[in-house]
């Protein structure tokens, strides 16, 4: 009873407000890494003269991405989500920063190192809707989830929408072509750090209340150590107590994950997905400027891209709630599929299928992220869920920036369609993935 009078009233207000810092928090880092990704590609090939080396401007951030994410999970489990946030934040910002004193002195190595810690903001942006699961309601996690991602929204499509005026802006103070956007991004990433810092908190991840994370797992095993805090078990209490000064390794984690076909499935369906997506959204603002197109046009495709990225996920996250993860995530496949069939059909200036395009390949990615951090945060132990959920986000990211590296020389050599016949080769394993989860789904069902 008295657990009952203590948590009860002070859970619905820590929610409330924890969720609209997040949600307000989504808006001001969608401006930050969208108004730099928009113009990263186009600046690396200004400042350098290679289309192939455009790519690496891409694979920089996600890089940066990749290997800020599992520190970051392991500061969420040692200081909480608010507190790796706030970090994440502030690297992007340092790295904003870093870009345009760089590029301003023509150091263009410095460049790719400013673009690296750039994408702290994105591992940041991604470990936030793991944080929304966490103070969601039994049953909504998806919806949750969804909610964040799409808050990335406005701030999202206003990033490019905002390239050129960022770019008149930095001309105007003396500054490089392209380079002007990365000044919108310094001051976003700073408010988001600001926002973080002082006004979110979140409990421990190896703290927090059960009743979030239960149903979809083994609600009694859960549910077990809140009940026997007093007791040195070591199995279910010890999840509870011991993780935080005993947590289980990133790589430990993912080990034992990809063992299980399910979980395995969930990975996949993640990886894949941002792979496909960065590496065809990575080259289609060189492929349309190389045929003529302006700044402003690669801006409005570009929003288009994000709206499907983020737009629809309230409808993704309710479908994964009731539809359940897997069949989102084979829809999700399904629409990259067409998404990469316009975009190897589709001439360079059309303004009607090159949009299109980018929207699809938005929207699938949005349901094979959803459905697949829904099925990853549901088909693991609670102790090892913020490693493993660190790990997939570092190879997500190490894969992203693989392909993006990829995709200009691919452009180069083969153009715009043949970087849409890459991301096709990317879904296969997916598809395996699939196959073998459906397997061991109808095995557990038959026994």
């Amino acid at each position: 009873m008295n657990d009952r009078r203590a948590l009860s009233p002070a859970t619905p207000p820590r929610r409330g407000v924890s969720l609209t810092v997040l949600v307000v928090n989504q808006l001001l880092a969608g401006v930050g890494v969208a108004s730099g990704i928009a113009v990263a590609a186009l600046l690396v090939d200004e400042l350098t003269g290679a289309v192939a080396l455009a790519g690496l401007a891409q694979s920089s951030s996600v890089l940066g991405a990749a290997v800020t994410a599992i520190p970051l999970a392991r500061l969420a489990v040692r200081s909480g989500r608010h507190v790796a946030l706030a970090t994440g934040y502030a690297l992007a910002l340092a790295g904003a920063v870093l870009v345009v004193a760089a590029a301003a002195s023509g150091w263009v190595l410095l460049v790719f190192l400013g673009l690296a810690a750039f994408g702290a903001g994105a591992a940041a942006g991604l470990q936030a809707r793991f944080a929304a699961t966490e103070i969601a309601a039994a049953g909504f996690e998806a919806r949750s989830m969804s909610l964040v991602l799409w808050a990335t929204t406005l701030g999202s499509v206003a990033g490019p929408l905002l390239a050129a005026t960022g770019d008149s802006v930095g001309i105007a103070l003396g500054l490089p072509p392209l380079v002007g956007p990365f000044l919108f991004s310094g001051v976003a990433f700073a408010l988001s750090t600001l926002l973080v810092a002082t006004l979110l908190r979140l409990p421990k991840p190896g703290t927090m209340a059960t009743d979030a994370a239960a149903p979809p797992l083994d609600s009694a095993s859960v549910a077990t150590p809140a009940e026997e805090s007093p007791a040195p078990s070591l199995e279910p209490g010890e999840g509870a107590h011991a993780a935080p000064e005993r947590p289980i390794g990133a790589w430990q984690a993912l080990r034992t994950a990809v063992r299980d076909p399910r979980a395995l499935f969930a990975i996949l369906a993640i990886v894949c997905s941002h792979t496909v997506m960065i590496g065809v959204m990575v080259m289609t603002p060189v492929h349309m400027t190389a045929h003529g197109l302006s700044l402003s046009l690669v801006g409005v495709v570009l929003s288009i891209h994000i709206i499907g990225m983020y737009g629809a996920s309230p409808l993704v996250g309710w479908l994964v709630d009731k539809m359940g993860p897997p069949r989102v995530i084979a829809t999700g496949a399904g629409i990259l599929i067409v998404a990469a069939l316009i975009g190897i059909l589709s001439p360079a200036d059309d303004m009607l299928l090159i949009p299109l395009a980018l929207g699809l390949l938005g929207l699938g990615w949005s349901c094979g992220l959803i459905g697949g951090s829904t099925l990853l945060t549901t088909s693991v132990e609670p102790e090892v869920r913020v490693p493993l959920q660190g790990a997939t986000d570092a190879a997500m990211n190490l894969a992203a920036a693989a392909s993006a590296a990829l995709s200009g020389v691919v452009l180069g050599a083969a153009g715009f369609a043949g970087v849409n016949v890459v991301a096709l080769l990317v879904l296969v394993p997916l598809g395996v993935a699939a196959v073998r989860a459906m397997r061991a789904s109808r095995v557990v069902a038959a026994s």
